[in-house]
């Protein structure tokens, strides 16, 4: 039996804790289409290919970390947003949103799942500031490694082999606490020197983070935005499955190289 959309939306909201966060975008349900509910797409980033690619499995919902709402609203509905409301209105598909909420969260959460990919220990804290939260993790690598094999091992946990396309290694020859924020967290560089890490990994960078991570002698690794953030959205499929069984769930990918 298909679940309601209220039911799913309200499961989300209250585990991702969405009252909590002063965000860029408003998180829960953006779009409202059928309102019940047999199958869930989630990925990344609501563009039209990921529409597109969920109404093809017959999708109703659709949820993602990044949404079509941001900042003070629509303000103008034409060219590709127009084109992916369109495309969700006109296939009854809703779309709901998690920012923040799905960067922070401690067991389906981007940071952690970052952690986990890079095999950091399980004690783990939180540092760097964002609009009144810690978004940052930072754990530790029981035995150091070497520089070059702490970017392997990011290269292999994240980029499936690939080397970061940004690195500034101008931390220590060993590295054993590494701090790490998905997406576009360079300006978190100083909070986690700070904070006692020897490297720290994001998405994407701002341009005055190589000069910064060379001033604080600590190794800055760009592993890309979307790379940094499909943790959420992965996480979110066994959560789903397993609050509502009836609901087939599943991650579709619409890598990017950024």
């Amino acid at each position: 039996m298909p679940v309601h959309l209220r039911d799913v939306i309200k499961y989300l909201d209250s585990t991702l804790e969405i009252d909590r966060f002063k965000d860029y975008a408003p998180n829960g349900l953006q779009v409202q289409g059928a309102l019940e509910v047999e199958t869930i797409v989630t990925g990344v980033s609501a563009s039209a290919e990921l529409i597109e690619r969920a109404i093809a499995v017959n999708a109703d919902l659709i949820i993602v970390h990044h949404g079509l709402i941001w900042g003070g609203g629509l303000t103008k509905i034409a060219g590709p947003t127009a084109r992916r409301l369109s495309l969700l209105l006109g296939n009854d598909v809703s779309l709901a949103a998690y920012h923040l909420p799905l960067d922070k969260h401690a067991r389906l959460g981007n940071n952690t799942g970052l952690c986990d990919a890079l095999a950091l220990g399980p004690v783990r804290e939180a540092f760097g500031e964002v609009r009144g939260t810690a978004l940052g993790l930072a754990g530790t690598w029981a035995t150091p490694l070497s520089r070059d094999e702490a970017i392997g091992r990011v290269a292999g946990g994240v980029l499936q082999g690939a080397a970061p396309r940004f690195v500034f290694p101008h931390g220590p020859a060993q590295v054993r606490k590494v701090g790490v924020c998905s997406g576009a967290a360079s300006d978190l560089l100083e909070a986690a020197a700070l904070s006692g890490c020897d490297m720290f990994v994001t998405g994407e960078l701002a341009e005055r983070a190589g000069d910064l991570a060379k001033e604080l002698q600590i190794t800055l690794v760009a592993a890309g935005h979307y790379a940094t953030e499909v943790f959420g959205a992965q996480r979110l499929v066994d959560e789903l499955k397993h609050q509502f069984p009836a609901v087939s769930a599943r991650f579709v990918g619409v890598p990017s190289p950024l």
